[in-house]
C-alpha cells in the first residue's frame, strides 16, 4: 500500500512536474538579463526537479588521462544476475594495473555515486564495480536476496577477477565485505583479495553511535519490518517483491539534514537567478545523482539492520554465513586499511577502524588506519580532500601489496 499511495502521488504530480520543464525551457529562451524572468525560469526549473528518478544514471566515464594522455574507457558486464552486475571499466591499451573491485553500497542509492571515486581510482587500476540493481525490477522468480546473497555475489566477483586483486568497501558494505573475505581466508581460496580497504563502514556501530545507529537501536526489527517493508507495485518487473523502498532511505537521509538541503537549492535558486551557471551546474549534478534512488530487498535490508545495527554480530562474534560462523581472525594474506572521516555524521570515527580489533592475525605491516580531519561522509570517498590527501593513501596500500 505504501509504495502504491507514493507511486500514486508520483504520478499525480508528474503533469506539474512536465509543464514546469516546458516553462524553465520557454522562459529560458527570452529571458536574457531580466531577472523577473530569470526568478520565474529558476522557480519552474525547481518546480520540475521535484521528483525522484528510479532508473540508474549513467557513468559517462569515456576517458581518463594516464601519463598526460587520453586513454578511452569502455563499460563491460564481465559477469552479471539478476541482483547485480560486475561492471569492468576498460581501458584501451596496455598495462591497466593492479585490479580493484570497488564494491558500493545497498543503500537506496546506485553504484553511479562513486563516479569520482572510480574516476580518481582509474589512472593506476584496472577498476571493477559492483553494480547493484534495483530491486523493483527483479522478478521474485529471482528468489531471495539477504545478507548471504550479498557475501555470494562479492566473493564471486573476487573470484572472477583472480588471485592478487585488491578490493575497496565504501560505507555499508564494509561489515559484509570483511565476513566475505574473512570465509575466503578460511576456506584458503586462491582469490583471497591482496588488500582489502574499508572506506567509512559500519564495522563496529556501538562505537560513538551516530543518528542512523539510535534509529536502528529504537525500534524493534518487528516494527521496521511493519513501518518500512512494503511491496513493488504490479506495473514493475518486481511486482509483489518485497522491498525497502528507495525513496524511504532517500527521506531518511534529508531528514537528518533537512537544512542544508533547504539552503543548497535556495543557493540554486539564486545560482539560476545571477547567471553563475558554473556554480548551479554543481548543484545541479550532486542533486540528480542524490536523488536518484533504488530500492533494497526487504530480506537484506532488515538482516542488516538486525545482524549489523542492532546485535553487532561481527564484533560480537556472532556473525554466521550460510550458518557457520566466520572468524575474520583467519585473514592472514589480506593487507587491511581502514578510512575515517572526522566529521562523519552517518558513520562516525572508530566504528571502521574497530576492523582492526577483529583482524588480530595479521601483521603490524599489513594494517594500516588513516583518518581524514574535516571531512564528513561522503567526502571519504568523493570530493578534493578524497582525490588529494585519502586516495594517495589508498593507493600505496595498493601498490606495496601487488
Amino acid at each position: 500500500m505504501l509504495y502504491t499511495l507514493y507511486q500514486a502521488q508520483s504520478d499525480l504530480l508528474a503533469p506539474l512536474r512536465a509543464w514546469a520543464d516546458l516553462t524553465n525551457a520557454a522562459l529560458n529562451g527570452i529571458c536574457g538579463g531580466n531577472v523577473m524572468f530569470r526568478s520565474a525560469a529558476a522557480a519552474a526549473e525547481l518546480v520540475s526537479r521535484a521528483g525522484l528518478i528510479h532508473e540508474r544514471p549513467e557513468f559517462n566515464i569515456a576517458s581518463v588521462k594516464v601519463a598526460g594522455e587520453d586513454v578511452p574507457v569502455t563499460e563491460e558486464a564481465a559477469l552479471a544476475t539478476p541482483f547485480g552486475t560486475l561492471l569492468h571499466f576498460k581501458k584501451a591499451g596496455g598495462d591497466a594495473g593492479p585490479r580493484v573491485l570497488l564494491v558500493a553500497p545497498m543503500a537506496g542509492h546506485f553504484a553511479t555515486l562513486l563516479r569520482h571515486t572510480v574516476t580518481t581510482l582509474l589512472p593506476d587500476h584496472d577498476v571493477y564495480v559492483t553494480d547493484w540493481a534495483n530491486a523493483r525490477d527483479v522478478p521474485r522468480s529471482a528468489g531471495r536476496f539477504g545478507l548471504d546473497e550479498y557475501i555470494d555475489h562479492t566473493i564471486a566477483f573476487l573470484e572472477h577477477l583472480g588471485p592478487g586483486a585488491h578490493v575497496i568497501g565504501v560505507c555499508q558494505p564494509c561489515a559484509a565485505l570483511l565476513a566475505a573475505v574473512s570465509v575466503m581466508a578460511e576456506h584458503e581460496n586462491r582469490a583471497q583479495p591482496a588488500s582489502m580497504t574499508l572506506m567509512a563502514g559500519p564495522i563496529d556501530t556501538r562505537v560513538n553511535p551516530t543518528a542512523v545507529n539510535d534509529l536502528a537501536t529504537g525500534h524493534s526489527l518487528e516494527w521496521f519490518e511493519r513501518t518500512l517493508i512494503t511491496t513493488v507495485p504490479l506495473r514493475y518487473p518486481g511486482a509483489n517483491r518485497r522491498v525497502y523502498p528507495g525513496f524511504m532511505q532517500l527521506s531518511a537521509f534529508m531528514s537528518m539534514n533537512i537544512s542544508r538541503h533547504m539552503r543548497a537549492h535556495r543557493e540554486l535558486f539564486h545560482h539560476i537567478v545571477q547567471g553563475d551557471e558554473a556554480k548551479a551546474e554543481a548543484t545541479r549534478a550532486f542533486y540528480n545523482e542524490y536523488f536518484a534512488v533504488l530500492d533494497l530487498p526487504a530480506e537484506f535490508y532488515l538482516e542488516t539492520v538486525e545482524r549489523v545495527f542492532q546485535q553487532h554480530h561481527l564484533p560480537r562474534g556472532l556473525f554466521k554465513y550460510r550458518g557457520a560462523a566466520i572468524d575474520p581472525r583467519a585473514i592472514k594474506k589480506t593487507a587491511l586499511l581502514t578510512v575515517e572521516g572526522e566529521k562523519d555524521d552517518i558513520c562516525s570515527v572508530g566504528q571502521t577502524v574497530a576492523a582492526h580489533d577483529l583482524c588480530t592475525s595479521l601483521k603490524p605491516f599489513r594494517r594500516r588506519h588513516h583518518m581524514q580531519p574535516g571531512v564528513g561522509h561522503y567526502g571519504v570517498f568523493s570530493g578534493s580532500r578524497w582525490s588529494r590527501e585519502i586516495y594517495p593513501v589508498v593507493r600505496s596500500v595498493i601498490a606495496a601489496n601487488s
